[in-house]
């Protein structure tokens, strides 16, 4: 049975970590240390490590899960760092929706420490990481997928095997960006007709029945936008930097990606104007703004 740390308690990688601590031993932290002691105290089997390299001491499998790659990169190094603590063999999977460059970078420093390494971003949400249904995509070798399996199918349902190291986050990043896609033009268009005196409440019925459905108008505008709930379960910032590094990606392979450029430049832009706690729907709020109109 692998030994396996948890590094990264926020609102997926907490409950993600409670699947892992009923089936192995689990050594958890974060960087506001409260957490990971509180973690610790209500999940028998589950002890708090007080630094990264603590975490990751005699530990088989290592998980991240932070918002961008950056930040695991930046625990790697120094006394406290997860390279002082990992040992050769070990596996360290990143839940991070990284960037590519990030974590080809990354596995490198690592596999001159005897570390492997896979990305291993997760799509599903809150209630996915509650119900531990998440779908996995792997990038990485797939011998090190195969001995981390037996711990992703903790908390995931679909576990795919993507490519090489890079290729799990590259498939996030553009999953999220046609998310965010999808949200500003499912606003223009219910805009425009709340505008025109169709009731959005209404287009929707029509859209959700017809060939210009999705997952956002099907689920996201009934729950959030019509409703003005607008629940804050997934923050915009993130999208914002989802959208971002797959119009990186298309860049860097010289793909003509004009849609994606532009909608990396909007959810920017709605990021910069709503804050950083704003819910990613919300950027619907700056078309409606834009239009003059409420899509209610």
């Amino acid at each position: 049975m692998p030994r396996v740390a948890f590094l990264g308690l926020g609102a997926i990688g907490a409950p993600m970590a409670r699947h892992l601590a009923r089936k192995f031993d689990l050594a958890v932290w974060n960087r506001t240390a409260s957490r990971a002691v509180a973690f610790a105290s209500t999940h028998h089997g589950a002890t708090h490590a007080r630094t990264p390299a603590q975490a990751a001491t005699m530990r088989d499998i290592v998980i991240t899960c932070l918002p961008t790659s950056h930040e695991v990169e930046a625990l790697l190094d120094g006394a406290d760092g997860l390279i002082a603590g990992l040992q050769k063999g070990a596996i360290l999977v990143d839940c991070t929706s990284g960037d590519p460059a990030t974590s080809r970078r990354i596995a490198a420093r690592l596999a001159e420490a005897g570390v492997s390494f896979i990305d291993a971003p997760v799509s599903g949400g809150v209630s996915g990481a509650e119900k531990g249904e998440l779908t996995v995509m792997v990038g990485g070798k797939a011998a090190d997928l195969e001995k981390a399996r037996p711990v992703l199918e903790s908390f995931g349902k679909k576990i795919v095997h993507c490519g090489d190291v890079g290729a799990g986050d590259a498939i996030k990043a553009v999953n999220n960006a046609l998310l965010a896609v999808h949200i500003w033009a499912t606003a223009e268009g219910l805009a425009a007709l709340a505008k025109s005196g169709v009731d959005p409440k209404i287009a929707l019925d029509v859209i959700n029945s017809s060939s210009g459905r999705s997952n956002t108008s099907i689920n996201l505008f009934p729950e959030r936008v019509t409703s003005r709930a607008f629940p804050r379960t997934f923050k915009l910032a993130l999208l914002d930097k989802d959208v971002g590094i797959a119009a990186e990606v298309a860049r860097a392979q010289k793909v003509a990606s004009p849609l994606l450029q532009l909608t990396a430049e909007l959810f920017r832009l709605a990021h910069g104007e709503l804050g950083e706690e704003a819910d990613h729907v919300e950027a619907v709020k700056i078309v409606e703004k834009w239009a003059g109109t409420e899509i209610s």
